[in-house]
């Protein structure tokens, strides 16, 4: 195996690390909003507190500082994957264009994140700027998860290394609905989780009186489109993954299916028990597996196509 192979097979490893330490990070941005901790270094950044490191942090500064530390590391990470694929891939590659929307898809994520404690959208506050905010940021992270996907999908391939023979992005216009109905379900999904972690029900009863009593808060009226759209979606996932019914695509269809319906039961059971942190933590990582494995089976589809 030459130098080049070897650097590029440690490549793709990181790039697997990479992804896997992403999804940790951003599942632990989800406990810092569902145990209020985000003001945990008060209204300061990128200090903690006026400190670098604050010294004697309640419990809340904790969390909030080590979500800061491991977002931090992430940056980190794609900015490396970033300098190695210019290293060692063509100008024009798709592993090298990936790389790079990779690490503009980080920096838009540090702004966001930044701007949610610099407006003190944190903690209880329960304006609409706060919702507006955190579905943009819902946004800007499935657009970062696709671009570190695309980066790890194409360096298994030597051909990505080079200049690109073939299209990546998918065009089908199925599969972007599907995707575009993701993420109108995720945000969806982000605002009723802020519901739930204001104004927690006591009970199912009290919960669904809630969602129609004209005085509650907005966060709580609105959580009724989520399952709606969960359902529109699930639809559209299945209408795409008839297109995925030839032999090379069968484990992508498989992962990507299986994944749904899990999401789906996971949906009903974090409803049943009434959204405990644990649980909306299992359900957003369930669904950052499924807009992996979405992204996935787009690209794939594409690039498949494009060899024959």
């Amino acid at each position: 195996m030459t130098g080049a192979a070897v650097s590029r097979k440690a490549f793709f490893r990181f790039q697997i690390f990479s992804l896997v330490y992403c999804l940790a990070v951003i599942v632990w941005g989800a406990y810092v909003r569902a145990t209020g901790s985000g003001a945990g270094c008060g209204d300061h950044w990128p200090l903690c507190n006026g400190q670098v490191i604050p010294t004697a942090p309640r419990i809340q500064t904790v969390i909030e500082f080590a979500h800061r530390l491991s977002s931090g590391l992430s940056l980190v990470w794609v900015v490396i994957s970033f300098f190695w694929a210019r290293k060692i891939a063509d100008r024009h590659s798709l592993v090298r264009t990936a790389a790079r929307w990779s690490l503009i898809a980080i920096i838009l994520e540090a702004l966001l994140g930044a701007g949610l404690v610099l407006l003190k959208l944190v903690e209880f506050d329960q304006s609409v700027a706060r919702a507006v905010s955190i579905s943009l940021h819902l946004v800007n992270t499935m657009f970062l998860l696709a671009c570190l996907t695309s980066t790890l999908w194409l360096a298994r391939d030597e051909g990505d290394f080079e200049s690109p023979p073939r299209r990546f992005l998918p065009r089908d216009p199925s599969f972007w609905f599907s995707a575009g109905l993701f993420l109108l379900l995720g945000m969806s999904g982000a605002v009723t989780a802020l519901g739930d972690t204001l104004f927690p029900s006591k009970s199912l009863a009290d919960g669904l009186a809630a969602d129609f009593d004209r005085s509650s808060h907005f966060t709580v009226r609105l959580r009724f489109l989520h399952p709606i759209l969960a359902t529109l979606w699930i639809g559209s996932v299945f209408y795409w993954s008839r297109k995925l019914e030839a032999l090379e695509f069968s484990r992508v269809r498989n992962f990507l299916l299986g994944g749904v319906v899990l999401q789906f039961l996971l949906g009903i059971l974090n409803w049943i028990l009434m959204a405990p942190n644990w649980m909306q933590l299992v359900h957003l990582l369930c669904a950052d597996l499924v807009f992996i494995a979405l992204w996935t089976s787009g690209v794939t589809h594409e690039t498949r196509k494009s060899r024959f």
